[in-house]
């Protein structure tokens, strides 16, 4: 099999990538997926991600874990990863998050010209379809169908007034560069009448109506083993289907979209990255490139939790037995209902330190009680409040385990390797517990689970070594950049390597401020321009 491009891949920007470059019907594409077709109802029905998200069993999840980490008592982090058409947005909580416009500006100071805040805004504008139309910050004619929550519950607008009676500022638009405030998230779902309601996850919005194009091949269950090279030319991929080797080969590029941990681990295991990461697994040095797997970043994340005294929300009980097939059938018929429900309702992004020049932490206000990503449940009813460090200065990496195609990465987000994130945590988590204390959300409260009182500074710290751990949003490990430590230039070229690129959430030179889904959407249609030699849009239009 041949073809023009060759897509790893099938998450976020690999659905965005097939989609545009298969636009023109003289260009061949083939994208390889390892999971599914990512359209089945535990996708489509919002609240089923609790059913994906835990692993247990892993559907539509790779459900890998880190390597035991200092940081977190010696604890091994659990990172979910979508494995299926779609990707992570198939199994996330569709929350629509761009980062503050200073993150960009900040990539191109790190030396990635052409990716500051209004060099990215034209295409964060050309993906969207947004429920409340078009403006100069805002898309209305994109595949990525954005909405207003369906059916928020009153305890997340009770949230939103304890932020406001400690003069945090309301938003109605967290996506317009400046995100500080406290309100309710966007989120990626569709509002058309067809399919209001829904998730629309990447492949929902851009690759499942244009599946029929006949320039277009989308294999699934196909997991990507090496890459072929003829000497330093990218040529093609083997893969693995069933039980059977396969080849395709790429006329024009090879695009690898496998994310922070699936890119890094499939250039390693084809001979790309540092050698001494290499050679102990027998893999012949084909390209040396230091940076491959190096810069890891990822949000940590506590999670304060509280029984509360109403039942309008998710949990365990005979009442939420009842409601719940109710609110099924409601969301069949009018795409209502907590089963539309994101479960992260509530959203604030807030300074620790008013000196700061960018919010440093996000809350996740949840409409449920989560324990160790859902895996542990709790009867009752109640609400927990994430609190994530956005901006960690902790660097870790992903390298292999063996020469083996088939096994998990190894993965070492060095949680909390330096101090000052855990400070910046801490204070995070104290800023939140004094929201949650504010009328009228404190009301609602019966009971705070696993932090009895106000903590001193060493029991806090202890809270956060034994219970934090990510909120899924890893980068940076195919960094973008002109050193010697970048992985992928500016138009995400692998350095020193021809008609091989990454584009995914790797290439991101630093993490940030927010959900990282949106801008890896942004990442493919950028790249999908750069790839087809395309002028980039209008700064003032799509």
């Amino acid at each position: 099999m041949e073809f023009d491009y060759v897509i790893v891949g099938g998450g976020s920007a690999g659905s965005v990538l097939a989609a545009r470059l298969s636009e023109d019907p003289a260009t061949s594409v083939c994208l390889l997926e390892a999971g599914g077709k990512g359209d089945g109802l535990l996708v489509r029905a919002p609240a089923a991600v609790v059913a994906m998200l835990p692993g247990r069993p892993k559907i539509n999840n790779w459900g890998f874990e880190t390597v035991p980490q200092a940081g977190l008592n010696g604890r091994r982090g659990y990172q979910p990863r979508g494995k299926a058409l779609g990707g992570s947005s198939a199994i996330n909580a569709m929350l629509y998050v761009r980062g503050h416009a200073q993150d960009y500006d900040e990539w191109a100071d790190l030396g990635c010209p052409g990716w500051s805040w209004q060099d990215v805004l034209p295409y964060f504008r050309r993906a969207e379809n947004n429920e409340l139309g078009d403006d100069a910050l805002h898309g209305a004619q994109g595949p990525l169908q954005v909405s207003q929550q369906k059916a928020p519950r009153p305890v997340t607008e009770a949230f939103v007034q304890a932020g406001e009676a400690l003069q945090i500022r309301r938003m109605q638009d967290f996506n317009r560069g400046d995100n500080e405030g406290i309100g309710h998230y966007q989120v990626t779902q569709f509002h058309d009448p067809a399919r209001n309601g829904e998730r629309c996850s990447a492949a929902a919005g851009y690759l499942h109506p244009v599946m029929g194009r006949p320039n277009l091949t989308v294999l699934t269950r196909a997991q990507a083993t090496r890459i072929l090279f003829e000497n330093k030319t990218a040529t093609g991929v083997e893969f693995r289907q069933g039980r059977t080797t396969k080849t395709v080969s790429a006329r024009c590029e090879v695009l690898l979209c496998g994310g922070a941990f699936n890119s890094p681990q499939l250039l390693q295991l084809s001979g790309v990255g540092r050698a001494q990461d290499l050679q102990p697994h027998g893999i012949e040095v084909r390209h040396d490139l230091p940076g491959v797997g190096q810069n890891l970043q990822d949000h940590l994340d506590f999670t304060l939790a509280y029984k509360t005294r109403d039942k309008d929300n998710f949990g365990i009980s005979l009442a939420a037995g009842a409601k719940l097939l109710r609110e099924v059938l409601e969301w069949r018929r009018t795409g209502r209902s907590m089963i539309a429900t994101p479960f992260a309702e509530g959203a604030a992004f807030l300074k620790t330190m008013p000196e700061l020049d960018r919010p440093d932490v996000q809350l996740h206000f949840v409409i449920s009680i989560v324990d160790d990503h859902a895996r542990k449940l709790h009867l009752g009813h109640g609400i927990s409040c994430h609190v994530c460090l956005l901006r960690p200065k902790s660097r870790g990496s992903v390298s292999l385990a063996s020469a083996d195609p088939l096994a998990a990465p190894v993965i070492d987000p060095q949680f909390l390797a330096e101090r000052d994130d855990l400070d910046g945590l801490m204070r995070g988590v104290r800023l939140t517990r004094r929201i949650m204390a504010q009328a009228p959300l404190a009301d609602y409260l019966a009971k705070e689970l696993f932090i009895d009182a106000e903590p001193d500074d060493a029991a806090l710290e202890g809270h956060i070594c034994a219970r934090a751990d990510t909120i899924y949003h890893p980068v940076g490990s195919c960094r973008m950049g002109t050193d010697a430590q970048a992985v992928v230039g500016p138009e995400l070229r692998v350095r020193g390597l021809r008609n091989l690129r990454v584009v995914d959430a790797s290439v991101m030179p630093r993490l940030i401020g927010g959900n990282t889904n949106a801008p890896t959407i942004m990442i493919a249609e950028k790249a999908a321009d750069m790839i087809l030699g395309r002028p980039a849009p209008a700064r003032d239009g799509p």
